[in-house]
């Protein structure tokens, strides 16, 4: 069964970042573009495989990882939601901090 795909604020702000470095970085659009693709099509395939991604410490967060980002999700029974794309380049501690801070029931 597909699940419903949410994208959390910080996941959608995360992303919007990513793509602007990238495309600042480059001074083209066309490698963000690329991963925005490839970040579409991974929120796919985990909401029709939602086993797909690793464990986490805390229940019912897992992440996939693509490229130098963690995907990093929550499985509810008829939705998963999107909750960082987290560059796996920075200072891991604060990942931790945002990941705990995110573990908070959905409404």
């Amino acid at each position: 069964m597909v699940k419903r795909i949410i994208w959390s604020k910080i996941a959608h702000n995360d992303r919007l970042a990513i793509l602007d470095y990238w495309i600042t970085r480059t001074k083209s659009a066309t490698y963000s573009k690329k991963l925005n693709q490839i970040f579409i099509n991974i929120s796919k395939l985990i909401s029709k495989y939602p086993n797909i991604g690793k464990k986490t410490d805390i229940d019912n967060i897992r992440f996939k990882i693509i490229k130098d980002y963690l995907f990093t999700y929550r499985e509810t029974s008829d939705t998963i939601e999107i909750l960082t794309i987290w560059d796996s380049r920075q200072d891991p501690k604060k990942f931790e901090k945002i990941i705990k801070k995110e573990d908070t029931p959905m409404e």
